[in-house]
């Protein structure tokens, strides 16, 4: 059992940065393309080029996109590693299991039974 947490940074409630596109982003000045850096993150180019429009090659962050997502993973490492530690000692102790399903009640269950 581990904690999983979403965080996104928002910039005039449109736009928002969350791992994804810092992932991308990060591949992108990485390959120097976006066509490199989708291909890796498993996204269509397509959808990839929805994210935010740009050069047909050479990408590269700007210095200030550059120091502006490392601020973004510095402060999501601060808040996993904070989760962490809440987490553990909130279950401290404490130990819980999923139990199974049966397959009847399964979506797949019921799907291979057809």
């Amino acid at each position: 059992m581990e904690p999983k947490i979403r965080v996104w940074v928002v910039f005039d409630e449109q736009l928002k940065l969350g791992a994804g596109r810092a992932q991308l982003l990060r591949l992108i000045d990485e390959r120097g393309s976006l066509r490199k850096a989708a291909a890796e993150f498993g996204m269509s180019y397509r959808n990839a080029w929805g994210y935010g429009a740009g050069p047909r090659s050479g990408m590269r962050l700007t210095p200030a996109g550059r120091d502006f997502l490392a601020c973004y993973q510095k402060f999501r490492g601060g808040l996993e590693e904070a989760a962490r530690r809440h987490f553990a000692g909130a279950f401290r102790g404490k130990e819980f299991r999923m139990r199974p399903r049966s397959p009847e009640r399964s979506a797949r269950g019921r799907a291979a039974a057809r």
